[in-house]
Formats: C-alpha cells, sequence, structure tokens
C-alpha cells in the first residue's frame, strides 16, 4: 500500500522540478537560440513549445524504453537518431497543420535535434530511470520551456505589436514598442526575467536563512 503514493509521489516531484524550480530556460539558462529566435510573436512561441514537448516526451520514453539495449559507446549517436525521428515528425506536422508559423519558424525546427535540453535530459535522466519517471522529467522539463517561451513571446508581442496571437489589444493609436520583436527585445525580456528569478532565489535562501 506504501508503494503507490511513494511512486505517485516521486513522479509529481520530477513532473514539477522542470516547471519551476528546474526551468529550463530562467534556472538552468539552456536552450538559449530557439528562446531568444522565436518568441517575437505568441503563435511561434506556443509552435516552437509544443514541438519541442512532444520531442522531450518521445525521446526520453524511446531512451528510457531501450536504456539497458543501447551499448554505451554509442548511446550519444543512438541518443541523437531517436531524437530526429521525433523532430522529423513535428516537423512534418507543423508543416500540415500551421503552414504558416512552420514557415516562420524556419530552420530552428530542425535544430530541435540539438537542443541541449533534449540531449541532455536524456543521458542525465532518461538513459538511467524507468519510463514514467522519464515522461514525468521529460513532461515537467517541456512544459516549463513551454511556459517561458510563452511568457517571453506575449511579452515581446504586446509590447511590440500591441497584439496577441495576432489580435490587437490597444487599438489604432497604439505606438509599438518595435525593439521588442527585434533581436535586442529578446535579449532585454530574457535578461528581465533571470534578473527576476535570480532575486526571487536571494529572497528565498536569505528567508531561509533567517528561519535557521
Amino acid at each position: 500500500m506504501s508503494a503507490a503514493p511513494t511512486q505517485q509521489g516521486r513522479l509529481a516531484t520530477e513532473f514539477a522540478k522542470g516547471v519551476w524550480k528546474e526551468n529550463p530556460v530562467f534556472v538552468q539558462v539552456l536552450g538559449m537560440c530557439p528562446t531568444l529566435a522565436v518568441t517575437n510573436s505568441v503563435a511561434n512561441a506556443i509552435a516552437m513549445g509544443v514541438a519541442t514537448f512532444f520531442v522531450l516526451v518521445g525521446s526520453s520514453f524511446l531512451v528510457s524504453l531501450l536504456r539497458k539495449l543501447i551499448p554505451r559507446e554509442i548511446r550519444i549517436s543512438t541518443y541523437i537518431i531517436i531524437i530526429a525521428t521525433f523532430v522529423t515528425l513535428a516537423d512534418s506536422a507543423l508543416e500540415a497543420l500551421v503552414p504558416a508559423v512552420h514557415h516562420e519558424l524556419g530552420a530552428f525546427i530542425a535544430l530541435i535535434v540539438v537542443n541541449c535540453i533534449i540531449l541532455g535530459r536524456q543521458e542525465a535522466f532518461a538513459a538511467k530511470n524507468p519510463p514514467l519517471l522519464a515522461i514525468a522529467d521529460a513532461a515537467g522539463m517541456g512544459l516549463g520551456f513551454c511556459i517561458a517561451l510563452l511568457c517571453l513571446g506575449g511579452t515581446r508581442e504586446i509590447l511590440g505589436s500591441g497584439s496577441f496571437l495576432g489580435v490587437s489589444l490597444f487599438g489604432p493609436h497604439f505606438e509599438p514598442w518595435v525593439i521588442m520583436i527585434l533581436p535586442p527585445g529578446g535579449f532585454f525580456m530574457l535578461g528581465t526575467a533571470l534578473m527576476l528569478f535570480a532575486w526571487m532565489k536571494q529572497r528565498r535562501a536569505a528567508r531561509d536563512g533567517a528561519l535557521a
């Protein structure tokens, strides 16, 4: 009777850590290339986030399932082949379902293959844990990545275009901050988010120290 709650607790812990405590963008500062490049609009951010989530969960499940069969000497090559398979599926699905967004994302979909978040989770977690835990870890990291992209993409589109998902928010008299949808805007928003997370971490550490 006690094993089930323990297993469920472990699954919840592995899932939750990627969403907040070990967020791949705001805490681990990984996957910066797509984070900065595609977050100039909400639609692009959602498409990239969903594609990365799909690839991360699918590849983590398969790597975990085959972890005892993959020779150590060729594990990285095997991981890349597995990841590339799921990236091809995601790329084809986006091209079929949302061709305009797929065109805007361009090569960044294919570059998911070399996203250090995905390969890192295969090596650090999926290859060492059973499938359920690997899926929980991947889902948490994927959701954390989606949330980060959505936060950055939403803010940049609102300030840079005065819209959200293409819907105008402020009327014709709004003067957009064009810099927010340009590369400098991506660096500015990411820097602001990282500063906020560092400040929150400092406050939490100070509070814990005071309680101790």
